[in-house]
């Protein structure tokens, strides 16, 4: 199976990001159909990596003040505990001390793009935490541990942020405005990076032109890191949604196994 990341953007995405949905849409035909979905998101962390057993796990609405229909948004899908117990073992195996939990759900860094790429909601799913006040570097090798989940039909969604910065953003932006030039020049940077496969550079990331700026606080970025580590050296492919908010780069990854060729 590939490795995904993407940008989910403001919680309401779903309503006012067209080009970032009809990404996620096109994502979700592309990829071969997942026997299950793990799913990084940046809105859990927690002391360890940490699983959710929920069966099924419930829509969180982890926001306030936007428009009611976000809140009657629904996912409902099936749980996947086997695969949550399945990823708590490989973390152990390479040395990572992780953990269960019984009833998490899915966040709007989950469901938000799920319920574009796979809006059926029939595909088991769980969702793994990041770990707070962990470095990027420990989240590659947490991606790394991971790896051998992809033989196994499950497909490693990895979903945040390539820029993060709520001072950088315009609430009034125009969908076809230009971004601003700070978060267009660091997620081209990125792009670059990643491009080149320089996990080295990327992982120094906060000195790279407008890095820090670009993520105040690192928990939006660190997704990337653990989709880095699972991609295990193979080929990106970028994709790129228009910017919302003026400055939230709305990037997506794809990165397929070489075998695979589609």
């Amino acid at each position: 199976m590939p490795v995904v990341f993407v940008s989910h953007g403001a919680p309401d995405a779903l309503l006012n990001a067209p080009d970032a949905v009809s990404c996620w849409r096109e994502l979700g035909q592309q990829i071969p159909q997942p026997e299950a979905i793990l799913v990084i998101s940046a809105h859990w962390e927690a002391q360890r990596p940490t699983a959710s057993l929920a069966n099924p796990p419930v829509t969180i609405h982890d926001f306030s003040g936007f428009p009611p229909a976000l809140y009657r948004m629904q996912y409902s899908a099936p749980g996947a505990p086997a695969l949550a117990e399945r990823a708590v073992s490989l973390l152990s195996a390479a040395g990572l001390v992780s953990e269960l939990h019984p009833s998490r759900g899915l966040d709007h860094g989950a469901w938000a793009p799920l319920s574009a790429m796979y809006p059926q909601a029939n595909i088991p799913i769980t969702q793994l935490s990041l770990v707070h006040n962990a470095s990027a570097a420990a989240h590659v090798a947490l991606g790394r541990a991971l790896v051998p989940l992809r033989d196994e039909g499950v497909l490693i969604l990895a979903s945040g942020a390539i820029t993060h910065n709520f001072g950088w953003l315009d609430i009034h932006a125009q969908a076809d405005a230009a971004p601003l030039p700070e978060a267009q020049q660091f997620t081209d940077w990125v792009a670059k990076r990643v491009a080149a496969q320089d996990v080295d550079g990327l992982l120094a990331y906060r000195s790279a032109p407008h890095g820090a700026d670009a993520h105040p606080s690192e928990e939006h970025f660190l997704p990337f890191f653990v989709a880095l580590g699972a991609a295990n050296g193979d080929i990106p492919l970028r994709f790129r949604p228009r910017f919302t908010y003026g400055a939230l780069a709305m990037d997506a990854y794809l990165w397929q196994g070489v075998e695979q060729g589609f």
